[in-house]
């Protein structure tokens, strides 16, 4: 893929995305730009792409602005780069909760807009990117993200209307499995196993399921029933954890996300 990119914001989902688009993007045509010029001039020539130190020099001419910085710095950096931004450029950002519509008000020319929310996952190819497009967005310019970020892993495409659930379940998701990581193991520090035995059944259990249902294609449930004899050690263990609500839990917590990032968008508003 012949295409002049700009990423500014080269922290751990940053990089992410640069080491997913290199695998399309010839590195000669990356520059990178970063609020902190020695972690900035350190992954650039990890990565063998051009560091500058100015955001208004890496967008300058590119077909191509990656925005990977935190939500509260987005304004500045499109008051910054505004000016210089070419008539025909995409911009894609990954700041979490930052509408298309809000990127779009602070930019002047009408130019196509991606709002995507990646996860942690994605720092080792296993994540999911699920993409939403702006007002002046075409499919086109869709597959074009998706291409750019294949290497992260899955990429889909949502409504915008659907950003804050996916936030909450995927974008927030991997912090609810460590949680479940970290019982697990515990648990089984309790029944007598040494802390690191427990630590990695516990890691390889929750990866091979996750990796199992991806694979089967089967309703959860299904799989779960798979496990489950009757009268067995699992049906006792479900039961226990529908005892203590955990489902309930689960539910409660994607909604206290999901709510959270319609709170963190309106507040843009204000």
């Amino acid at each position: 893929m012949a295409s002049d990119t700009a990423l500014i914001g080269v922290g751990v989902m940053g990089e992410a995305v640069l080491t997913s688009l290199l695998t399309v993007v010839d590195p000669a045509q990356v520059r990178i730009s970063d609020g902190r010029p020695e972690h900035g001039r350190e992954r650039a020539a990890a990565h063998g792409v051009r560091w500058v130190e100015q955001n208004v020099e890496a967008v300058a001419c590119a077909d191509v602005v990656i925005v990977a910085v935190k939500p509260k710095d987005v304004a500045a950096v499109l008051a910054e780069i505004d000016p210089v931004l070419g008539p025909e450029v995409l911009v894609v950002s990954i700041a979490a909760g930052i509408p298309t519509a809000f990127i779009e008000s602070r930019l002047e020319a009408p130019v196509p807009v991606v709002r995507v929310m990646p996860n942690t996952p994605a720092t080792i190819g296993q994540g999911v990117s699920v993409m939403s497009p702006g007002s002046h967005t075409t499919d086109s310019h869709l597959d074009q993200v998706a291409q750019l970020l294949s290497g992260t892993g899955t990429v889909l495409r949502v409504p915008e209307s659907d950003q804050d659930a996916v936030t909450a379940i995927s974008g927030s998701g991997p912090a609810y499995v460590f949680y479940l990581i970290d019982a697990l193991a515990e648990a089984g520090v309790l029944g007598g196993l040494s802390r690191a035995t427990a630590l990695e059944l516990a890691t390889r259990t929750v990866a091979g399921a996750g990796a199992m249902a991806a694979a089967s294609g089967e309703h959860p449930v299904v799989l779960r029933e798979q496990v489950s004899s009757p009268a067995g050690t699992t049906v006792a263990g479900v039961r226990a954890l529908d005892q203590h609500g955990v489902r309930a839990g689960v539910v409660a917590a994607v909604e206290a996300a999901r709510a959270r990032s319609v709170e963190l968008g309106r507040s843009l508003e204000e």
